[in-house]
């Protein structure tokens, strides 16, 4: 399947592309909404290469954003529906962007924010090799009875590494679907680690960022020199 997503980019720092960062916005949004994050990773990330595809539908309830997948319901079956009518065109993006780069899997990181991290929790756990890491903002694990399907694994034959970050005061997605997601992906053999963030809502926060941003560089096997740091 030929893939049609595109949106904003960020070339290397360095020119050359060894890594790939792809971002997966939310519901109701686009890839503007985070490609942003790129800027700020990008001197500690200088050889990474950003995208962040805008979503193939419109939404339905913010025309102006886009949607992976409807929600009208917000029941589990719709979400399922969802992410797996959603994955194959993500999955063909995401070959297509490794081919652009000359890349593979193990330099790829799937970065999502609530519905894109459904969407990249569903593809990063499938694709036929795992992806360095999958980070992941409020979001949640969809179909944790299908987690059997999970067969992407690292050149070690490990899952891949997960970190998921939360609000505890998130109103959307209440902070108990990071634990709910934590516990069906421990059942089903694949551990990750947890971030809660403090005071705040259904965004990410500074802490967030900087968790997530060590969490990238150490799945991407990226020493980070103390000045891009300074530099942040």
């Amino acid at each position: 399947m030929a893939s049609t997503l595109d949106g904003p980019r960020i070339s290397a720092k360095n020119l050359t592309a060894k890594q790939l960062v792809v971002f997966l916005h939310g519901y109701g949004a686009d890839g503007k909404d985070l490609i942003a994050i790129g800027k700020q990773w990008q001197n500690m990330m200088p050889d990474a290469a950003f995208v962040a595809p805008n979503a193939p539908e419109i939404c339905a309830q913010s025309p102006m954003g886009r949607q992976w997948f409807k929600l009208e319901t917000f029941e589990p079956e719709e979400q399922w529906q969802g992410v797996t009518q959603a994955g194959p065109l993500l999955d063909a993006f995401l070959d297509d962007e490794l081919k652009r780069y000359g890349l593979d899997d193990s330099r790829l990181l799937l970065v999502g924010f609530s519905q894109g991290t459904m969407l990249a929790l569903h593809v990063g756990l499938r694709r036929a090799k795992a992806p360095a890491g999958i980070l992941g903002f409020s979001g949640a694990i969809v179909g944790p009875e299908f987690l059997s399907e999970a067969i992407a694994k690292t050149p070690a034959g490990r899952p891949p590494p997960i970190l998921l970050v939360h609000g505890n005061q998130d109103e959307m997605i209440p902070v108990e679907a990071l634990f709910l997601s934590a516990e069906e992906l421990a059942k089903a053999g694949i551990p990750c680690e947890w971030h809660l963030s403090p005071g705040l809502g259904h965004n990410i926060d500074a802490g967030g960022l900087t968790h997530g941003g060590l969490f990238a560089c150490k799945s991407l096997k990226i020493e980070i020199p103390k000045e891009a740091w300074l530099r942040r």
